[in-house]
């Protein structure tokens, strides 16, 4: 919906955001839907296989789980991801799911408005996320039950797909249909904002207000109505907000005209002045401006528009995912037109243009992953010969097909065994210059595939020949119809000062799912580096929905707490650990101003 459409917002939420999620994947999803007040009990009929976890759910069973001391439910789980509320909550919905066992949740669900907090949840198409951009033939990792969301069984949404009893996996497009229906089913579509582009997001700190306020003079009356007062402005019942008739909608307009409007760089001050200023106007005490994000960016519509917009918010969640940016090679020639970095480029090579096929010259995948093992897998039916080239030895034991049960993931391991057992073994060719020799397929390449252990690539030629070098030095060329480079992905944190490095373990090198990801609260998922914001999924490791879900526990229950305690004494004190264990450096929580 439109941003600034003032009939489709929903009226009854300030001008200031109280949360702002930034990505509608599975793991906005589900932080909405903890959000808008579906709140976890334990159920008095289940009984957990784990009998120490059980004793401890037992001990506080009136209460939610967002309002039980998580770290203390932690303690001694272990499991397939490395964010202890992730595997809680995993373990809570699948119990004993690792040791083939498909037990009910122990969890009930109950919807309580007392716990609903005013969010948005910005994302660049409809709720799903990467899912939509997915080749449609492939098969999840996980299985379909693992890949739902809380309250809504997969089976339920997607009747007769079950493929057999040994592998119940799904294709993207059940999964991206799945989530669509899910936010529709809760009746969360009034958080979702789809085809927004968030462009920049940074704190307003204390001196800008201040200036603002020697610039401005006092503070500006209620015009569009005041909230009633501070420790109400955050309360997410309609009371709250008595006496404002279009806030939230002028809010987003007064962002978008006095803040959002496209200029030169000379009047980016006074825009920013101007939208601080407008936030003022809409209710916003001056004191409360220190400690807010600016979240800036565009929406586009359906004739292309673009519409830019501004709102300011007192907790971001980055719920991005870490597929926006394909790894690179870096070497020559790699913007060429035939090299690609996305699986999809095949399935539309193949699908649609119609130019690559049995008579084509192969098609060179590098790579050694999952991603690589679903190009080798879609050319390979497509009867298309693949050159399938990858760094590690065929036997190296950190590949991830070491780690896939061959009952669950048997076209995996279709394609491990192809990688041992059709490997290039020819001389070498002694001319590696612009046009190359190249070798008989019959004589050095298997028809259909054939596989590069310990090489890499040296060069891309504009002719479409592709330069490898092995191990020992030797180098190798063939001419190649299309070049598909999946080595992984990154998370683009563009928007973010230095593009979000800061944030990371390692701040001195870039945002990246399995060597650096974000440092958090293992238990408030807080990003250690800065208060108030809060990251999940991939960014923090969890790549798997299984466990992604465990941030929308942890972020859910930080901010209920400090709710509570906001509500409690008038307004919220610096949090000292009331939500787990403070992060790096022993700083205090952010959060609601």
């Amino acid at each position: 919906m439109p941003l600034l459409d003032e009939s489709a917002l929903p009226r009854d939420c300030p001008p200031t955001v109280p949360v702002v999620i930034i990505g509608n994947g599975p793991s906005g999803i589900c932080l909405s839907y903890l959000l808008s007040g579906y709140t976890p009990y334990l159920d008095p009929a289940a009984m957990h296989p784990n009998p120490i976890l059980y004793h401890k759910l037992q001990e506080a069973k009136h209460l939610p789980i967002t309002e039980q001391n998580l770290e203390y439910l932690c303690e001694g789980l272990e499991g397939r991801s490395g964010n202890p509320v992730a595997v809680l909550f995993d373990t809570l919905l699948h119990p004993n799911a690792d040791l083939g066992f498909e037990f009910p949740p122990v969890l009930l669900w109950r919807l309580e408005k007392h716990h609903h907090i005013p969010h948005l949840v910005l994302g660049k198409a409809t709720p799903g996320g990467a899912w939509h951009a997915m080749e449609g033939s492939m098969l999840t990792i996980s299985l379909g039950t693992w890949m739902e969301l809380p309250g809504v069984n997969y089976r339920d949404i997607t009747p007769g797909k079950r493929r057999s009893m040994t592998n119940d996996r799904a294709t993207p497009e059940e999964i991206s249909s799945y989530y669509k229906n899910y936010v529709k089913l809760m009746g969360l579509q009034k958080n979702f904002i789809d085809n927004t582009y968030v462009t920049s997001v940074q704190k307003l700190h204390r001196g800008q207000d201040s200036n603002l306020g020697k610039e401005n003079g006092t503070e500006n009356g209620s015009k569009n109505g005041q909230m009633n007062g501070t420790e109400n402005g955050f309360d997410g019942t309609e009371d709250s907000h008595n006496g404002r008739e279009n806030g939230f909608s002028n809010g987003f307009q007064n962002g978008t005209e006095n803040g959002c409007g496209r200029g030169n760089t000379g009047e980016e001050e006074n825009r920013r002045k101007r939208g601080i200023e407008g936030v003022r106007e809409n209710g916003i005490p001056q004191g409360l401006l220190q400690g807010l994000w600016e979240v800036r960016g565009y929406q586009q519509l359906q004739d292309d528009t673009h519409i830019p917009f501004c709102l300011f918010a007192e907790n971001i969640v980055l719920a991005t995912g870490a597929y926006d940016s394909p790894a690179r090679l870096g070497v020559e020639g790699e913007d060429l037109p035939y090299v690609f970095h996305s699986v999809r480029d095949l399935g539309v090579a193949v699908n649609r243009n119609g130019n690559l096929g049995p008579a084509s010259d192969p098609v060179l995948v590098v790579g050694a992953g999952l991603s690589a093992a679903d190009a080798v897998l879609c050319a390979y039916n497509h009867s298309i010969s693949v050159l399938h080239a990858f760094r590690k030895r065929a036997d190296d034991p950190s590949l991830i097909f070491k780690q896939l049960p061959k009952t669950l993931y048997p076209e995996y391991h279709k394609v491990y065994h192809m990688m041992c057992s059709q490997t290039h073994s020819a001389p070498h060719i002694a001319n590696c210059g612009v046009n190359p020799a190249v070798p008989s397929a019959s004589s050095a390449l298997f028809p259909d595939y054939t596989s590069f252990p310990e090489h890499c690539v040296l060069s891309f030629q504009p002719d479409m020949r592709c330069i490898l070098r092995g191990s020992n030095g030797v180098l190798r060329a063939f001419k190649v119809s299309m070049v598909l480079v999946l080595i992984g992905t990154y998370p683009n944190l563009f928007f973010l000062k230095e593009q979000g490095q800061y944030l990371g373990l390692d701040p001195s090198r870039p945002i990246s799912c399995r060597q650096n990801p974000v440092d958090i609260n293992p238990y408030t998922f807080e990003c250690s580096a800065e208060p108030g914001l809060f990251a999940m999924g991939p960014l923090v490791g969890d790549n798997f929905v299984r466990f992604l879900k465990g941030g929308a526990l942890g972020i859910a229950s930080c901010l209920l707490k400090r709710l509570k305690q906001m509500k409690k004494k008038g307004k919220l004190i610096a949090d000292k650990g009331g939500c787990g264990r403070v992060g790096r450096g022993d700083r205090g929580g952010g959060g609601f101003v």
